[in-house]
């Protein structure tokens, strides 16, 4: 790692683009931003987020310690 480059770290962005009421919509949370969308669109984004967050919280594990594969699983819980 070179000197004074920032660590990265993993986040999550969501993008709705089904707005049509011309309000401007942003998110900003625990490793994630969240962007644009209706007004339903805008809160299902933010409620899958934060449950994500949760299920990283409840397996003792940071975004940045899940693999693609384990990430997922717990979006696809996080839908159920």
């Amino acid at each position: 790692m070179r000197p004074n480059t920032p660590e990265q770290k993993s986040g999550m962005l969501g993008i709705g683009l089904d707005n049509k009421d011309g309000h401007k919509r942003i998110t900003k949370g625990e490793n994630f931003l969240l962007v644009g969308g209706s007004e339903e669109t805008h809160e299902r984004m933010t409620e899958t987020a934060i449950k994500i967050n949760e299920k990283l919280s409840s397996r003792g594990k940071s975004l940045d310690d899940v693999s693609p594969e384990e990430f997922r699983d717990i979006v696809d819980e996080c839908r159920s």
